[in-house]
C-alpha cells in the first residue's frame, strides 16, 4: 500500500489520478490531502488534479520523474536499492580536495554510470570529494542544472534515482565522498508546478530569477520544511556526504532563525544519527563570515563557504584582466590579503558595487578550511562569453604557478573537471528548452547580456545549439598528450605533497606569512616555504631561511643558494626548512 499526500491548503478538493482513474483525496485542517491506495506499489505512475487545473500535475515531492518534469510522477521505494557501502564512515571537509563535476559533460555519454567509469582517475589524482553540479530534474534533456523544478527527483537523462545511487555507491567503494550542489533560491522557468499547489513563492520578494521562494511569508513554515526535507533526503536516502547551497545571498528570510541556521541544525542532527560527517557549503556573495561562525558564537554554523575573492585575485593576477568585478583585484598586495585573511573585501570599498562590502574574518579563530578556493569553477568559466578556460590564454608556466598557490594555500582547494590536465575544450552555457518561446528568450537574453560587456553578439555561442553542449564535453584522450600530461602530473604531485606535509593542511590563517616583490611572492606555511616567480625572466628570491631540501619544483633549473633560490621564468618551488629555522 502507498500513502499519497500533497500540501494544497487553498484547494477546495484534490484528486489523485492513477491509470486514468481519479480518486478523491481526504483533506485535513493542516492543508494536506491524503489517500491510501492498497495496490499502488513502486512503479505506479500518478498525478494530482487540482480544482483549477484540468490535467494531472506531478507531485511537488516526487521522487521519480521518468518522463521529465511535465510528466507524471512514479512511486519509488528507497529501500529497494542494494547498497554496498555499509562500511563507509564518511569524508570530512578539513584536509580534503574537492573536484567539481557536471555529469552531462564529464563523459561523452553524460550519465551517472558513464561517470563511474572515470572515478579511478579521480582516485589516482588524489581527490577526496566529488562535487556534482545540480542533478535534480530540470526542463529539457540537458543544461547546467540550476533551473531545477523537482527538488527530490534525480534527472532521468542522467540515470534517475538508481543511477545517482549507483554513482554514490561506486564513489564510496573507492574512498571518494560526494557533495551535491542544490538550488533552493528559485524554481526554473518551466515545469515549476509546486507553486500551483501552495504558496511556495512570495510575490512581495524578488530574486535575480523572479519571485523569491517563500521563506518568511504566510504559510512559509511548510515551504521551509519542503526545502529541509529535500536536503535531508539527499544526505540520508542517497548517502551523499555534503551539499553545496547555491546563492544563499538570494534567500529572502527575515525570521529570527534564518533558514541557513535551521539547515545546519537539522544536518548536525542527521549526522549524529548516521554516524558520519555531513558538510554544508554555502555559495554567498556577501563575504560574511557569520555563515561559517559556530551557532554558539552567534553564527549560522555552516561547514564552509565558497571564496570568490581568492579566485578573483588569482585570476586577475595571472591573466591581467581588470574588467568588471576584477577591477579591484590582481595586485600582489591583494594576494597577500586573501592568503592571510580569506576575503579581500572585508568591509572595504568595492568599485564594482560602488559601496563598502564584506566583513573581516577573525584570523585567530576561523579555520582556513572553511573557505573553498579555486582557480576555476563552473561559474567563472561558463559565465564568460565563450566559456574559455584559463588554459586557453595562460602559458603552462603560469598555470603551474596558479596551481601551486592554490594547493599550498590554507583553504580547501577545488578543481573544475578537466582543469587538472589543462583541458582544451571550453565549458559554455547550454540549455535544451523544448518550448520555442523560452528557447528564444534564453538565446536573446544571453547575447544581449554579453553585448553590454563589449562582446559581439555573434561571438556568444547559442545556448540552444546542441553543438554548444557537445563542445563542452571533456576530451579524455588529452590526458597523455604533450602539454596536458605534465599539468596532470603536477596536480598529482601537489595533492600528494599537501597530504604528506601537515603544514600545508594547517588551517590556521594567523600562521600564514606572505611577502612579495617585483612579480614574485613568498608564502611560509610552517616549515614549508612556497616561492613563486610570475615574471617572464629568471629571478633570485630571498627565502630568509636556509632550506634543507626541495619538495616540489614546477620547472627544472631551480637553484638553492643558502637562504636564496633562483627561479626560472614563470615557475614555483616548495622547499622545506630545518625545524629550528
Amino acid at each position: 500500500m502507498t500513502t499519497f499526500e500533497v500540501w494544497a491548503p487553498a484547494q477546495p478538493y484534490v484528486r489523485l489520478r492513477i491509470g486514468g482513474t481519479d480518486h478523491e483525496m481526504v483533506g485535513g485542517g493542516d492543508g494536506w490531502w491524503r489517500l491510501d491506495v492498497p495496490d499502488a506499489g513502486p512503479g505506479t505512475d500518478y498525478g494530482f488534479v487540482l480544482a483549477d487545473a484540468d490535467k494531472p500535475l506531478p507531485d511537488p515531492r516526487s521522487l521519480w520523474q521518468p518522463d521529465g518534469v511535465h510528466g507524471l510522477s512514479r512511486v519509488y521505494d528507497h529501500t529497494d536499492f542494494p547498497w554496498s557501502d555499509a562500511a563507509w564512515t564518511g569524508r570530512q571537509l578539513p584536509g580534503s580536495v574537492l573536484y567539481e563535476m557536471h555529469v552531462g559533460t564529464f563523459t561523452s555519454e553524460g550519465t551517472f554510470d558513464a561517470a563511474i567509469e572515470r572515478l579511478d582517475h579521480l582516485v589516482d589524482l588524489g581527490v577526496d570529494l566529488v562535487e556534482l553540479l545540480p542533478v535534480n530534474s530540470f526542463n529539457g534533456e540537458y543544461n547546467w542544472g540550476y533551473d531545477g523544478v523537482c527538488w527530490f527527483a534525480p534527472h532521468e537523462a542522467y540515470g534517475g534515482p538508481d543511477g545517482l545511487k549507483r554513482f554514490v555507491d561506486a564513489a564510496h567503494a573507492r574512498g571518494l565522498g560526494v557533495v551535491l550542489d542544490v538550488v533552493y533560491n528559485h524554481f526554473g522557468p518551466s515545469g515549476a508546478y509546486a507553486p500551483m499547489f501552495a504558496p511556495y513563492l512570495n510575490p512581495a520578494e524578488h530574486s535575480p530569477w523572479g519571485p523569491a521562494v517563500n521563506l518568511d511569508g504566510p504559510d512559509s513554515g511548510e515551504v521551509r520544511r519542503y526545502i529541509v526535507d529535500s536536503m535531508l533526503g539527499w544526505l540520508r536516502d542517497y548517502h551523499v556526504d555534503g551539499l553545496r547551497l547555491d546563492a544563499v545571498h538570494a534567500f529572502a528570510d527575515d525570521t529570527a532563525i534564518h533558514l541557513l541556521e535551521e539547515m545546519a541544525t537539522e544536518v548536525e542532527r542527521l549526522s549524529a544519527h548516521l554516524g558520519r560527517p555531513l558538510s554544508l557549503i554555502a555559495e554567498s556573495d556577501l563575504n560574511d563570515p557569520r555563515l561559517i561562525t559556530p551557532r554558539e558564537a552567534g553564527g549560522y554554523g555552516l561547514t564552509a563557504q565558497w571564496d570568490d575573492d581568492v579566485h578573483h585575485v588569482l585570476h586577475a593576477m595571472l591573466t591581467g584582466e581588470r574588467q568588471g568585478y576584477y577591477g579591484d583585484f590582481g595586485s600582489l598586495e591583494s594576494l597577500e590579503t586573501v592568503l592571510t585573511g580569506a576575503f579581500f573585501h572585508a568591509g572595504t570599498w568595492s568599485s564594482f558595487r560602488r559601496r563598502n562590502h564584506g566583513r573581516p574574518v577573525d584570523r585567530h579563530s576561523t579555520a582556513g578550511y572553511r573557505f573553498v578556493a579555486y582557480l576555476q569553477n563552473h561559474d567563472q568559466i561558463g559565465n564568460r562569453a565563450v566559456g574559455d578556460r584559463l588554459s586557453a590564454t595562460l602559458s603552462p608556466g603560469l598555470l603551474k604557478c596558479g596551481a601551486t598557490l592554490l594547493f599550498t594555500s590554507p583553504f580547501t582547494p577545488m578543481l573544475f573537471m578537466g582543469e587538472e590536465w589543462a583541458a582544451s575544450n571550453p565549458w559554455q552555457f547550454f540549455t535544451s528548452h523544448p518550448e520555442p518561446e523560452l528557447a528564444a528568450a534564453v538565446q536573446t537574453g544571453r547575447r544581449r547580456e554579453f553585448a553590454t560587456h563589449g562582446w559581439a553578439e555573434t561571438d556568444v555561442p547559442d545556448p540552444q545549439d546542441p553543438a554548444t553542449f557537445e563542445r563542452s564535453k571533456l576530451d579524455w584522450s588529452e590526458l597523455s598528450k604533450p602539454g596536458h600530461a605534465e599539468i596532470l602530473d603536477l596536480h598529482r604531485k601537489l595533492i600528494a605533497l599537501r597530504r604528506e606535509q601537515p603544514d600545508l593542511t594547517d588551517p590556521r590563517l594567523d600562521r600564514v606569512q606572505v611577502r612579495h616583490g617585483d612579480r614574485y611572492v613568498v608564502m611560509r606555511r610552517g616549515r614549508c616555504i612556497v616561492a613563486v616567480n610570475l615574471a617572464a625572466e629568471e629571478q633570485t628570491v630571498s627565502l630568509r631561511s636556509v632550506p634543507s631540501r626541495v619538495l616540489l619544483a614546477t620547472e627544472q633549473g631551480v637553484v638553492l643558494q643558502r637562504d636564496r633560490v633562483s627561479l626560472p621564468a614563470e615557475s614555483a618551488v616548495v622547499v622545506m626548512v630545518s625545524s629550528h629555522a
